[in-house]
């Protein structure tokens, strides 16, 4: 069996909360899944997009898990798109990389998910605000996934179950990884 990349864009998953809850209950199964921090990859900010091709290449799964942030990802997620996604190996002539691989956003959102609705206090769901990776996973020719979710993460620690929800929501991730 294949493992399962999960690439993490976090700029600071030492004080994440939900993120690192996410990975803590990944890691208790190494033989499924391959965690790699971006941010801790490359502190500099200089990724090497060699060695990012050749992870992805090495999975069958690939996860790009990562905190909504101003209602679009990191920066370094960006950055890792436009670098490692390049014409000649994810699109373009000769770039077929992601043909036939499954690949999945895995996102927390500070926002709670009744705000995430068109009637909800910033009318946008948030399958309107992945879109645009949706549009470039197609455009890749990924076999895109449906996005996992966790909502709420900004408020959390204060909220009442909160430590309950968030195991339930990590288990919940490591069982849709399973499942890809």
């Amino acid at each position: 069996m294949m493992k399962t990349l999960v690439i993490v864009f976090h700029p600071s998953i030492a004080t994440s909360v939900a993120n690192k809850r996410w990975l803590q209950e990944l890691a208790q199964y190494p033989d499924r899944y391959t965690i790699h921090d971006v941010y801790q990859a490359y502190p500099e900010g200089k990724i090497d997009v060699a060695r990012e091709q050749a992870l992805v290449e090495a999975h069958a799964n690939v996860v790009l898990q990562f905190p909504v942030y101003w209602f679009n990802c990191p920066p370094m997620m960006k950055q890792w798109l436009d670098e490692v996604l390049a014409y000649g190996w994810a699109y373009g002539t000769g770039g077929d990389a992601f043909q036939a691989r499954k690949v999945a956003l895995a996102v927390t959102a500070g926002i709670r998910q009744q705000d995430f609705t068109p009637q909800g206090k910033w009318s946008v769901t948030l399958a309107q605000l992945l879109a645009p990776f949706d549009v470039t996973l197609a455009y890749i020719g990924a076999d895109k996934r449906r996005f996992f979710a966790f909502y709420g993460a900004e408020d959390g620690p204060k909220e009442v179950g909160y430590a309950e929800r968030l195991a339930r929501s990590a288990q919940a991730y490591e069982r849709y990884l399973a499942a890809l």
